[in-house]
């Protein structure tokens, strides 16, 4: 449990920028935080929030959405910007939601393979896994994107990490994890976990991102879907993701918390969680 817990990252949107001053106070200094690639965002707006994290002393990790690139120029823009403001060196690279590319980058892989992030200054890459699969996508699409990601990082010689949806029940994503390291995959993995909020919000991302909310698995995970006035944290699965953990099995493993608009309230509730944990 212990290594679960450190060096945890977090994830939040241009419109958190605001917020982070007051969620400043429950964040470790150096902590990695995420800033997304979101549609109705501005790059402005994007800018912002990777420039507020850097300057609150914490590390930022911007998203590239690589289907919502319209052209090499707005990656080359939007890559420039980062570095000027010293925010370039770590991003994620996703293929994003469009199912036809807005412009010349089909997936993730084709931003890497790029040659871009390097001449921008990118030393870190992460990129997206899923271990209750996707929606819209094959699993073996899925493990190949995987597989041809993490050797073109390795043979670009860029570090890397694996970034998780984030999900409800722990079962899948050990299987999954031993699935990854069987496939020859070394690469860190950061395991999407959903920060405290109201079940009726949880349900809604759930459905949004294609997660599975069965009954069995809501009572496990510590809610009822039933109560949709309810709030819900996950104790229970870091607790179940801590005891199922095996080094040996399942390679380095950490925690990536996504938000959905409180950061302060997930930062709040990381502190206390890892205050009662290593007491």
């Amino acid at each position: 449990m212990n290594t679960l817990l450190e060096d945890f990252s977090l994830e939040m949107t241009g419109k958190d920028a605001a917020r982070l001053e007051e969620a400043r106070h429950a964040i470790p200094p150096g902590t990695r935080i995420n800033v997304t690639f979101l549609e109705n965002e501005e790059p402005r707006m994007r800018l912002d929030a990777a420039r507020a994290v850097k300057r609150s002393g914490f590390v930022p990790v911007p998203h590239i959405s690589a289907r919502r690139l319209r052209s090499q120029a707005m990656l080359e823009e939007y890559l420039t910007a980062l570095s000027a403001d010293g925010a370039s060196e770590n991003v994620l690279v996703i293929a994003g939601d469009p199912t036809t590319p807005l412009g010349p980058y089909d997936d993730a892989l084709a931003v890497i393979e790029s040659g871009l992030l390097q001449k921008y200054g990118v030393r870190h890459v992460g990129v997206g896994g899923y271990p209750e699969g996707h929606p819209a996508i094959a699993d073996s699409v899925l493990w190949s994107a995987l597989e041809r990601k993490a050797a073109t990082l390795a043979s670009l010689g860029l570090p890397g990490a694996v970034i998780t949806q984030f999900g409800f029940d722990v079962d899948p994503v050990l299987k999954w994890l031993e699935a990854v390291r069987e496939r020859g995959i070394d690469l860190p993995v950061r395991v999407g976990v959903p920060g405290p909020a109201g079940v009726r919000r949880l349900l809604s991302y759930a459905a949004r991102f294609g997660v599975g909310t069965s009954a069995g698995i809501a009572r496990k995970y510590g809610f009822s879907i039933t109560n949709l006035m309810g709030t819900a944290g996950p104790d229970r699965f870091i607790r179940a993701l801590g005891e199922g953990y095996d080094p040996q099995r399942h390679g380095e493993v950490r925690l990536h918390f996504y938000t959905f608009g409180g950061l302060a309230a997930t930062a709040d509730w990381i502190a206390e969680f890892r205050r009662r944990e290593l007491a």
